[in-house]
């Protein structure tokens, strides 16, 4: 099958590419000529060899297709562990389990941090279905904290036993596939990937009832669209949650994405929606461009995820943007910390502070949801601007 774009991709991604894209053509004979988004979306990040995130391509850091705030700078991390603390302290020690651990920066980071804060847990797992990634994580932990190694655990699924704790997901939800929709008022369709002329191309259906019904609903929480807007729906962010969570018997659940609540995420000004791919740290918004080695994503909606936390048992605890978490958590402190007496460091801490939480970078497009099952603390991470009231 004839690839879809001149891109400039060594021999490997090509072929890489060509047998990705066999096999969605493939897929979408089977299926009757035609793959909602969800399906294709599903496939593309997550196909056994073949998906973004189940091949071994680089993904994260300066060398990969995009930079996640552990990547940017340790301060991330420092300030999640002394989150995690507060948890910890609250419940007299307990298990933390990280979904999808990335490179493993973030898990290296928060041991580190909880070491000289006395509080490690008790076991350190981590919820990976990347074999890739899963060893890069290894590499990465057996590097930076060695001697705490044997307190981490790879899981290919929940854990069945119940423990207290603290559940971590940064930058997980953007990557649940959605089902993208298109608004014409007097009827909604759902789009969905055929095979034209032998390139993947996009192709409409009728919603169903339900999903229909569900527009209406998302269109009076932002307003009036026009004919032809377009956006997305998580489908499966409530029984996903549930899932990942549904063994931590008291604790925390801390989400770390970027996203809005419904009011904003629907606004009628935002007529193309939030789909977004990353290809070698440029972002695009053609999801058919290359599947399996680009990153497919669509913005977190931040209500849909609190009426998550009350289907799955969990009070809402906190919400509010990264910039504000990372504050509370001391952050100025943890730059102090880090660079001691060296003014060149601190200067470099200062500029990775910079990133992780000015407006126009991170700060604000990424916000942190906590929910708490078993335990009432008042998070500090949510001390100094709680939006809870926005959703």
């Amino acid at each position: 099958m004839a690839l879809q774009r001149e891109l400039m991709l060594n021999d490997a991604q090509a072929q890489h590419a060509e047998r990705m894209q066999d096999f969605l053509a493939h897929q979408i004979a089977a299926a009757g000529g035609w793959l909602s988004f969800e399906q294709y979306m599903d496939m593309a990040l997550y196909a056994p060899g073949l998906g973004y995130y189940s091949a071994g391509a680089r993904k994260f850091g300066a060398d990969g297709d995009f930079t996640t705030a552990p990547e940017v700078s340790g301060l991330f991390g420092a300030c999640v562990a002394r989150q995690c603390a507060q948890v910890l302290g609250a419940l007299g020690g307990g298990t933390i389990l990280e979904i999808g651990a990335g490179s493993g920066r973030l898990a290296a980071d928060v041991l580190r941090r909880l070491e000289t804060l006395g509080q490690l847990p008790s076991q350190y797992s981590i919820l990976d279905i990347s074999a890739d990634l899963r060893e890069r994580q290894r590499l990465r932990l057996a590097q930076d904290v060695p001697h705490l190694l044997h307190r981490v655990r790879w899981l290919d699924q929940p854990p069945d036993e119940s423990f207290a704790g603290v559940v971590i997901a940064n930058e997980v939800l953007d990557a649940l596939p959605v089902t993208r929709f298109r608004w014409h008022g007097d009827r909604v369709e759902v789009l969905g990937v055929i095979i034209d002329a032998g390139r993947l191309a996009w192709a409409a259906r009728p919603a169903s009832t339900a999903m229909a019904e569900n527009c209406g609903r998302l269109a009076i929480a932002g307003g009036a669209w026009g004919d032809g807007y377009v956006s997305e729906y998580c489908p499966r962010l409530s029984a996903w949650t549930h899932d990942v969570t549904r063994s931590l018997r008291a604790g925390a659940a801390l989400w770390f994405d970027y996203g809005l609540p419904r009011s904003q995420y629907y606004l009628a000004e935002r007529h193309d929606g939030t789909l977004m791919c990353h290809f070698r740290h440029r972002a695009h918004g053609d999801p058919l461009l290359y599947p399996g080695l680009q990153d497919i994503t669509a913005w977190v909606d931040y209500t849909l995820l609190a009426e998550a936390s009350r289907a799955a048992g969990f009070a809402l605890s906190g919400f509010t943007t990264q910039s504000y978490f990372l504050a509370g958590l001391g952050v100025d402190q943890e730059m102090q910390r880090l660079a001691g007496d060296d003014a060149d460091q601190f200067a470099r801490l200062a500029n990775q502070a910079r990133r992780l939480m000015l407006p126009g970078e991170m700060g604000e497009c990424f916000k942190v949801m906590a929910w708490q099952r078993g335990t009432d603390l008042p998070l500090a991470g949510f001390s100094l601007q709680d939006f809870r009231h926005t959703l």
